[in-house]
């Protein structure tokens, strides 16, 4: 009896080995695979998807590789198609401006010039006022006279260092890009159109025209006869004589 007293002793001053030992609660049980992937306690645990099975390739790597070099080629010639188009547009560019500039040099003097013939025409008219033929007494009019010939000989040089052309078509056939018919003059004896009188000079700057000449057009002759060339052109192919040989091999 002495030997078992100090055994339970011992027992009592270790609680946790009682109570585990009193402690008639089961283990906890570890979790479902199917609890652990969310699913609801009481349902049976999903079944894990199978994932679809990867198809091989149909081409080859060497048909893969050609397809790519096609697909580059194409992408290559598209850019080439857009850089020849940007070339030649900024080349359109550059030659527009260039002739631009060229026009804006060439015709810089057009304003001035045009100015400048009402000026030419009152020394015109001064000096055709005078009558011709008749001696001039007066040698302060001649004096005069010979000033005003003098200023318009040097208006007209300069017109010429300016490449101005002087337009003075007495005897031409009309023509409405150069000429402003400003009246008509019956005579059956000029060719229908010819000009018989000019009324006003026209002037051209190079190759355009700064001024039309104001003339006097003749009515009721005779059709004026057209140029051999023209003629040629409205009479058509001559037609090969009968019996001969048509090159056809062009």
């Amino acid at each position: 009896m002495s030997e078992q007293k100090p055994q339970e002793e011992q027992q009592a001053s270790q609680p946790g080995a009682e109570s585990a030992a009193e402690d008639p609660r089961p283990e906890p049980r570890p979790e479902t695979a199917g609890q652990e992937a969310g699913a609801a306690p009481g349902e049976p645990p999903a079944e894990p998807r199978a994932e679809p099975p990867v198809e091989p390739s149909a081409e080859s790597p060497a048909e893969q590789e050609k397809d790519r070099i096609a697909e580059l080629e194409a992408e290559a010639t598209e850019l080439k198609d857009q850089l020849l188009r940007a070339l030649a547009e900024a080349e359109n560019v550059r030659r527009r401006a260039q002739r631009d500039r060229a026009d804006a040099q060439k015709y810089a003097a057009a304003p001035m010039l045009r100015d400048l013939l009402a000026v030419a025409d009152n020394l015109t008219r001064a000096i055709q006022s005078v009558p011709q033929g008749e001696p001039v007494e007066d040698e302060r009019f001649k004096t005069l006279l010979a000033g005003i010939e003098l200023t318009e000989r040097e208006l007209a040089s300069v017109f010429q260092r300016h490449n101005v052309v002087k337009l003075e078509p007495l005897g031409e056939k009309m023509d409405p890009h150069r000429h402003e018919a400003m009246f008509e003059v019956p005579d059956p004896s000029t060719p229908n159109g010819t000009i018989v009188q000019v009324v006003e000079p026209g002037y051209m700057l190079h190759d355009r025209l700064i001024r039309p000449a104001r003339v006097g057009v003749a009515k009721g002759g005779p059709a004026q006869a057209a140029p051999a060339d023209e003629s040629a052109e409205a009479a058509g192919p001559e037609e090969p004589a009968q019996g001969g040989r048509v090159d056809t091999s062009a």
